[in-house]
């Protein structure tokens, strides 16, 4: 094995690690030292790849980020798919992304709440939505009288709600429904078809 490889290998430890103690505990409650007793290797190399904690965050925070817009940028401006697609495929994807990492919306929410203007920036939702197919779409349908003319926020604020709240809400929703993880999973993956039909009734409505 080249030393280029074991560095690369290293490295990747380290990411990997890093992505595990800060979704679990947020940016203030992580040492750097929870970090590299994760990795499997000692603080001065950890410190020799990364020189600081933030740096190490930034990276985190970015992939985590363009992870969880990926999967509304090329839906929301998708020319050739209606506005009940789009409602559609946003809410799938979004639950499938979440289904498999649990934990990512209450990182980025409470991250948010200390680098508010930092992860705004970042995530580059202005950007995304205006002009966007699905925002054209949203102003025909109230002009043609099909959906209610209500400022955009109202639909991303129901939309993301619906999908976002009930993981960050599981363990509550778990006790109070007397349910297991995977019927949890299975209570999701019936909202990919409830959502868009909650939220088209929502623009319908007068």
């Amino acid at each position: 094995m080249t030393a280029k490889n074991i560095d690369k290998s290293t490295e990747e430890k380290i990411i990997t690690a890093a992505r595990k103690v800060f979704t679990e505990k947020g940016y203030a409650a992580t040492r750097t030292r929870d970090i590299a007793e994760v990795a499997g290797i000692n603080l001065a190399l950890l410190n020799y790849y990364f020189r600081s904690k933030e740096k190490l965050f930034d990276l985190i925070m970015m992939e985590n980020l363009h992870q969880f817009m990926a999967v509304v940028k090329e839906i929301v401006n998708d020319q050739n798919t209606s506005l009940d697609k789009k409602l559609e495929s946003i809410a799938a994807n979004y639950i499938d992304l979440l289904t498999e990492q649990p934990n990512l919306p209450l990182f980025i929410l409470t991250e948010m709440r200390h680098h508010p203007q930092k992860l705004v920036m970042n995530m580059d939702v202005k950007k995304t939505l205006q002009g966007s197919a699905l925002m054209k779409q949203l102003a025909i349908a109230a002009k043609e009288g099909k959906g209610v003319a209500q400022h955009p926020l109202h639909l991303i604020m129901n939309l993301m709600g619906m999908i976002i709240f009930p993981f960050i809400a599981s363990p509550i929703l778990l006790a109070i429904g007397d349910i297991n993880d995977n019927e949890f999973k299975q209570l999701m993956l019936e909202r990919k078809k409830l959502i868009p039909i909650w939220i088209k009734a929502i623009l319908k409505t007068s």
